[in-house]
């Protein structure tokens, strides 16, 4: 998504401008979200006079959400994360993808599964909303696919996050992956693999309560509901699909996407 960005740090005069340009196009609103991929990078203090302008420009402002890449959420100690989240920063989306600590290295995520955990429990801790995101077939088809389904439960449970959101795979033309793919060094799960693959996760996660959130444009099959209250309702639907096998039931490929 960011190939074509040069990363930086936008200007703090920048950015306040743009939120007194958002309240004259919108008016007041309750949600906000800070742009774009990681501005948890941000140093501390600044972080914090964003809040503070976002607060005082709108009167019904309730959360401001950011993404959070793992390594620069350890950059924070806790006691920055809990300044954090007093100054009205309320949810944070982290990409766990795996749980899989080789899994994690061999995608380059940056982190390995101990620093990813301790990113999450860092934000948990700190009292801000926390959503994880995981990648149904990281892995690809057979023992791998196991493995990382199970490590996956694992770290959602240890992590405790509120919420869990799964996004398919999805090769991009110009991405190491996708060359891998065409090479035939990489197999792609197929729809009905995915979705054994999700069933797991479900059968293995423990933590309760725990919204999960299935409904990405790039997943065959939108599922929701709250773990553990929905569990079997969840895994009765990925089963019902699962034995009729019928391509019917899936989301076609024309309308999935990133």
């Amino acid at each position: 998504m960011y190939k074509d960005k040069k990363y930086r740090v936008r200007r703090l005069r920048e950015i306040l401008d743009d939120i007194r340009m958002a309240k004259d196009y919108y008016g007041d609103v309750e949600k906000v979200f800070l742009c774009d991929g990681d501005a948890i990078a941000i140093e501390t203090e600044t972080l914090l006079q964003i809040l503070q302008a976002l607060y005082a420009t709108f009167p019904s402002l309730r959360h401001v959400g950011s993404y959070v890449g793992p390594q620069s959420t350890l950059t924070k100690s806790p006691d920055e994360l809990r300044v954090l989240r007093s100054a009205g920063l309320t949810k944070a989306y982290i990409g766990v993808e795996t749980g899989d600590d080789e899994l994690l290295k061999k995608v380059h995520k940056g982190v390995g599964r101990a620093e990813m955990l301790e990113a999450g429990r860092r934000l948990v801790e700190a009292g801000i909303n926390l959503s994880a995101m995981v990648l149904l077939g990281l892995a690809g088809p057979g023992e791998p696919s196991r493995r990382h389904a199970l490590a996956t439960a694992q770290i959602c449970d240890e992590m405790k996050p509120q919420y869990l959101a799964a996004l398919t795979v999805t090769p991009v033309p110009g991405t190491v992956l996708y060359r891998q793919v065409q090479k035939g060094e990489f197999q792609l799960l197929d729809p009905f693999e995915t979705l054994a693959e999700m069933k797991m996760i479900f059968e293995n996660i423990t933590l309760d309560p725990l919204k999960f959130v299935g409904t990405h444009a790039s997943n065959y099959l939108p599922v929701t509901g709250t773990l553990q209250k929905d569990k079997q309702k969840m895994i009765a639907l990925v089963d019902s699909v699962l034995t009729g096998r019928d391509g019917r039931l899936l989301r076609p490929d024309h309308l999935r996407g990133l």
